[in-house]
């Protein structure tokens, strides 16, 4: 520590001067800006709409990147609405039937029946004898459409991993943690995208 005197209006005034901590001098006529040492202001809003354009995209990105390694792993036929039908098919263990899979879709009967019968053409469902009712049929999933869907959600996990060894396993569960906040808990999981975009 060093003592300094200062002359100030003709009088001797002590300043105690810590060595480790000389702050340089300044340049005439300018003073230090003491904002300086403040923390920058955030970034401003973007406009609203890439909001949902980059939810959207996360989402494309993902599903895309699914169908691919399913292509890779032995289901080159399957698409995104296929997807979505399975799921749908495989919401009752013991069959569904048409109008059960519409509903769950947010399609008429009849669309739904039309995706039924592309899911039988590719093995990935088939047809069975309702038990409790013999004048209608449930359709169930194969061997094939269950395969499907362990693939799917197997590559899901290895992708989630990708992100999170990419931007932070906190920041990916933050993320989710965000959506579940604003997103209401009855359509987190809705089967009805498809049908939604597509306006059906």
């Amino acid at each position: 520590m060093d003592n300094m005197v200062d002359h100030v209006g003709g009088e001797n005034v002590n300043q105690v001067v810590d060595n480790g901590k000389r702050v340089p001098p300044e340049a005439p006529g300018q003073a230090r800006d003491r904002g300086s040492d403040q923390a920058p202001d955030r970034a401003p809003d973007r406009p609203g709409f890439e909001l949902p354009l980059l939810l959207f995209a996360g989402f494309r990105t993902l599903i895309d990147r699914l169908h691919a390694e399913l292509a890779r792993q032995g289901h080159p036929d399957l698409r995104p609405a296929h997807g979505f039908a399975l799921q749908a098919v495989a919401a009752s263990p013991y069959g569904s039937t048409a109008s059960d899979i519409g509903r769950r879709l947010g399609v008429s009967k009849q669309a739904a029946g039309k995706t039924v019968e592309r899911l039988l053409a590719l093995g990935y469902a088939e047809r069975t004898d309702d038990p409790a009712d013999a004048r209608r049929k449930l359709v169930r999933l194969t061997p094939h459409g269950t395969d499907a869907l362990a693939r799917s959600a197997a590559v899901f996990d290895e992708l989630r991993a990708e992100w999170s060894a990419r931007l932070g396993a906190d920041r990916v569960h933050d993320l989710e943690a965000a959506l579940r906040t604003v997103v209401p808990a009855e359509t987190a999981f809705r089967l009805d995208a498809p049908s939604w975009l597509g306006g059906a």
